[in-house]
């Protein structure tokens, strides 16, 4: 299946769940929801969601406005009008200054096509201009411009940001594209604590109002018992105190469930006044991963490779500049066009003169007291820090990612074992319980199953928590779909608005 269609297929049935979850609005029913449909709702509709695309547009525009830096740049500048009326000092033949009535008007407009060089670091220009001055005074009008002119400016021995900015700004955007994929997959591994966050505060509920209930129905025997003096005030005393304890305990159980209901519909943007039941996820896929497999596509698809990468280039470049900037560097400047003189304007452009430059200029450090030298060696020292921290960074990064592997193909037992264990506490409570309704087993008994029921409950749940939390974990180490076999891959909607 195309990714454009799976991404109509998910946002159709996105609109059904939303659509189911307005209609259980009005008519108060409960919603049931599972957690790949918490899960669609986190990374379509969720504030996180949003603030990550926002993020990933504005990498977008940075990487086309260091595109269009480097393309041609078509500018026009002018000034009119620029009108004086002063006195202004005039120097004259003997060196004495005479303060002259000036009471003119001047403009001026300059058209230029400009283009820069990267791999040089070099300047080029192609400009036409015009330069209008009349005179109120001697109620004269002069035009002087250059109908063409050409020309470049090239630095020598020095640092070429353009060059470095070249190299690093592709790996910048490639970092944003793939941290933007991961953000989504974050969003989604926290859309699963949170939901079995709830799911646990869920099944505390459950449990503490079935173990009220049952609390409430051993007073009522117990009281029975107690008028036909079948039974000491001791063990009665117990099996009420059970009763207050059922009840604070159901208590704190409705608070942990309204503060987990809370916390889950705020981070998947759903209604606080929608009523949700949850779903245990049971739809577990058990599969082997070749820790191989992982490592290479997670060097292929994490923002680390280009980030690596791009670490050690600016490494590169620092010291590239602290040398380039501490040595001689010299400025090479060009120029060739044609100009001319008038008054009138159609004649600047009749057999104009040429007009030519060529000039450069140096700078020579003399003596700096060392200071070149320190800042030298401070970059290589930074450089060699810096190329330590990727080679050391590169073997976590890989070790993460097996031992993720590692953890995830154990959770297979230890999710069979839980499961096996749940059936069995809850068997043994079921059994424990008809046996003390009985008299046959007493209420220390009781409790003692009770408590083996709800460790082997929360034990079960948590080990799903372990497998789904372990599981969009290593997509986020990844990036990738085991399940699929295939590369994860998400859209940004918004770029579509900013195009």
């Amino acid at each position: 299946m195309q990714k454009s269609q799976i991404i109509v297929l998910r946002l159709a049935f996105l609109t059904v769940l939303i659509t189911q979850a307005v209609s259980g609005q009005e008519s108060l029913k409960t919603m049931s929801l599972n957690l790949q449909n918490a899960v669609d709702l986190a990374i379509h509709q969720s504030s996180s969601v949003m603030y990550t695309q926002n993020r990933n547009v504005n990498y977008y525009w940075r990487y086309k406005n260091y595109l269009a830096m480097y393309r041609p740049q078509l500018n026009l500048n002018g000034e009119f009008p620029n009108y004086t009326q002063s006195a202004t000092p005039v120097t004259q033949p003997d060196g004495s200054v005479e303060f002259k009535q000036v009471y003119n008007m001047l403009g001026s407009a300059r058209l230029s096509l400009n283009q820069s060089i990267p791999q040089l670091g070099t300047y080029v220009y192609a400009a036409t201009s015009i330069y209008r001055a009349q005179d109120f005074k001697q109620d004269k009008i002069d035009f002087s411009g250059s109908p063409f002119n050409i020309g470049f400016v090239q630095p020598l021995l020095a640092y070429n940001s353009m060059k470095w900015r070249k190299l690093t700004e592709p790996m910048v955007y490639e970092e944003a594209q793939k941290e933007f994929i991961e953000s989504i997959e974050r969003i989604c591994q926290n859309t699963t604590v949170r939901f079995f966050r709830y799911l646990r505060a869920q099944t505390d509920s459950k449990l503490a109002e079935s173990n009220l209930k049952n609390s409430e129905n051993n007073l009522k025997i117990a009281e029975s018992k107690r008028e036909l003096g079948k039974i000491s005030e001791n063990d009665f005393s117990r099996i009420k105190l059970s009763v207050y304890n059922a009840q604070k305990a159901q208590n704190k159980a409705q608070m942990d469930l309204k503060n987990a209901d809370f916390e889950l519909k705020s981070y998947i943007g759903l209604d606080q006044d929608q009523e949700i039941e949850l779903v245990i996820p049971l739809n577990i896929s058990f599969f082997e991963i070749d820790p191989d497999l992982a490592v290479k596509e997670a060097k292929e698809n994490r923002k680390e490779t280009p980030q690596f990468e791009r670490r050690l280039i600016e490494a590169e470049e620092a010291l590239v500049q602290a040398k380039r900037s501490s040595g001689v560097s010299a400025t090479l400047m060009g120029s060739y066009g044609i100009s001319n003189s008038s008054d009138e304007f159609l004649l600047v452009y009749d057999n104009p003169e040429r007009q030519r430059l060529l000039s450069l200029t140096v700078s020579v450090p003399i003596m700096d007291w060392g200071r070149a030298a320190s800042r030298i060696k401070l970059a290589e020292s930074r450089s060699d820090l810096v190329n330590f921290d990727v080679e050391k960074e590169k073997i976590d990064f890989e070790r993460e990612v097996i031992v993720q592997v590692e953890q995830f193909n154990l959770l297979i037992d230890w999710i069979s074992t839980a499961e096996e264990a749940d059936k069995v506490a809850e068997n043994g409570y079921q059994i424990a319980l008809k046996k003390f309704q009985n008299g046959e087993i007493s209420i220390t008994d009781l409790n003692i199953s009770l408590q083996e029921r709800e460790s082997a409950k929360r034990d079960y749940i948590a080990s799903l928590q372990s497998y789904w939390v372990a599981f969009y974990n290593l997509r986020i180490l990844t990036l990738y779909d085991f399940q699929r076999d295939e590369k994860i891959w998400y859209y940004n909607p918004m770029l579509n608005e900013q195009k």
